[in-house]
Order: structure tokens, then sequence, then C-alpha cells
């Protein structure tokens, strides 16, 4: 018997990375399902084909009408602002997905000197994430979704050279983005404890047939996730997953776990590590009040 995602109706669901693949579908999908949906981009031009979208889902729905917010991830200060314009919109966010990401075969820096791939996979989602609290912890029963990747598995996370200034390989620097993202959803998820209102999942959408890795032109690494990308399943898939974990009443107290399709999963013992949780956890803040304090100039 297939188990089907509730209703989120009367719930603001925040999606970032919500103009294109994984993020544009979960964003149709949870107005489908009566959320009222705020998707997150950066390009304005995106931004707009995205919020046509969802629109039309929503009001098939009968749901409120949605709303998109700008923001670079690869900026603290604007996810800084983005936090600030959420919480000031809505009392409370019932679900929040973090499906923004990004891959860069070459090493770059962000304005603020973190490493791109470190800044919009990790921090940004943390950052947000971290900001929102109060937010989510007003709402009834509120899910946060962090996507990671079975790329996790091999990552490591470079603890005295995080932006892998002395040696850097893009699938490396991926790697440790994705660790990073499940030592962070499990960690969160021990300090909220068994008893918040707030349930952490953290994601692995499997091969999927996005652009990820496709924007930085013809390399040998976008040659191999254009590759890889053949076998992998519609963004439609993944999403749909993750407006079950938005939503269903069977997964509410099931935080804190690893989450493939429909059903949990093993992730490496790295992942696992709670020492390493709570290190990253006081990295990741160092980090990010260091690029709020920068004066724009790259280290």
């Amino acid at each position: 018997m297939t188990v089907r995602p509730g209703s989120l109706a009367g719930k603001t669901c925040v999606v970032t990375g919500a103009t294109s693949g994984i993020g544009l579908e979960t964003a149709i999908a949870l107005a489908r399902l009566g959320g009222t949906v705020i998707g997150v981009g950066r390009d304005p031009a995106r931004i707009a084909d995205a919020l046509r979208l969802v629109a039309d889902a929503a009001s098939s729905a009968e749901a409120p009408a949605p709303r998109y917010e700008r923001a670079d991830f690869s900026l603290m200060r604007e996810v800084a602002g983005l936090a600030e314009r959420l919480r000031a919109a809505t009392a409370n966010v019932g679900v929040l997905v973090n499906c923004a990401g990004i891959y860069t075969a070459r090493r770059s820096l962000s304005p603020e000197g973190l490493e791109t791939q470190f800044a919009v996979n990790h921090l940004a989602p943390f950052f947000l994430t971290v900001s929102l609290l109060g937010s989510l912890e007003s709402a009834d029963d509120a899910r946060v979704i962090v996507v990671s990747s079975g790329s996790h598995a091999p990552g490591r996370i470079h603890w005295g050279d995080p932006s892998m200034r002395r040696f850097y390989l893009g699938l490396k620097a991926y790697e440790q983005s994705k660790l990073a993202n499940l030592l962070f959803s499990f960690e969160l998820a021990r300090r909220l404890g068994q008893g918040s209102n707030v349930s952490v999942y953290a994601v692995d959408p499997g091969l999927v047939d996005t652009g990820m890795g496709q924007k930085h032109g013809l390399t040998p690494s976008s040659l191999f996730w254009r590759l890889r990308r053949r076998g992998g399943v519609a963004p439609e898939i993944p999403a749909g997953d993750i407006a079950f974990l938005s939503s269903s009443p069977d997964v509410a107290d099931r935080t804190g776990l690893y989450w493939k399709g429909r059903e949990p999963i093993a992730s490496s013992r790295r992942a696992i590590d709670e020492a390493a949780g709570r290190r990253l956890w006081d990295l990741s803040e160092d980090l990010i009040a260091e690029a709020l304090a920068s004066n724009g100039a790259a280290r």
C-alpha cells in the first residue's frame, strides 16, 4: 500500500533552490498539498518563471498564492536578510526545505571569503535554519528537511582548511559539503531533543536528472555529471518523497534520521560522529561570524 502525503493547509512552507530541479518540483508538490509556499531563488528571471509554475499548482489546489524571495546563498549577509524578511512575513514556519545546492569544478571564493560549495551547500542552510528556529518552534508539528547526498559517504571535513586552499578538487569539496549536511541535521535533532515540535529529516534524493554541474561550461567534471545524470530519475520523484516527509503524520516523530525514498537508511560512520557534529556547529558559527564581519574582500 502506498503511503501518501498529508495536507499542508494552513502551513507556511519555505523552499530554497526553488527555481529548478528538485527544489522547484518540491515547491510545486507542497503547493498541491495546500501549503503557503515561499520559494527562494537567486536569478530574477528564473524566479519569475518558477513562480508562475508554483502559482498554477496552488490555484488548482485552492492553496494560498505563493511568493518568492531572492537571495544569493554564497553570501551570509544575504541569508541574514532573507531570514529577517521571513520572520517579518510570518509568525511561524511549518516546513523548511533546504534544497539549494551547487557544484563547482574550480575553486572559487565568495566576496566574504568562503569557498562557494561549502557556503551554498552547508553554511547557508545551517544559518537559515538556525535563524528561523524561533519561527519553526512557533508552528505546530514543524519539519526541517536538509537535502544531502550519497556523496557524503567518502566525504571528510577539512577541519583546518574547510575552504580547501591547499588542495582543491571539486568533487571532494562537494562531498565535504554533503557530509556537513548530515552532521548538521543530526546535531540539530540532538539539540532540539525528542520532545521538540520541530522534526529534522536528512534526505538522499538518489541519482536525479538535473542541471547540477552544468553551469560552468564544458569541463571533465561537467561531463561526469552529464553522463551520471542519464541514469537518474525525474526530479518529481524525490520531490514527492520530500513532500511526504514534509506532511505525513506517519513520520511526525521520526526525527534525526537519514531518508531515501520514504524509508530511513544508514549513513556513513563519519556522519553520526557526535563530537564531529558539535565541532562542525561551532566551526560553522565562527565562519559565518567572520563572513558577516568581513569588508567584502575575499581571503
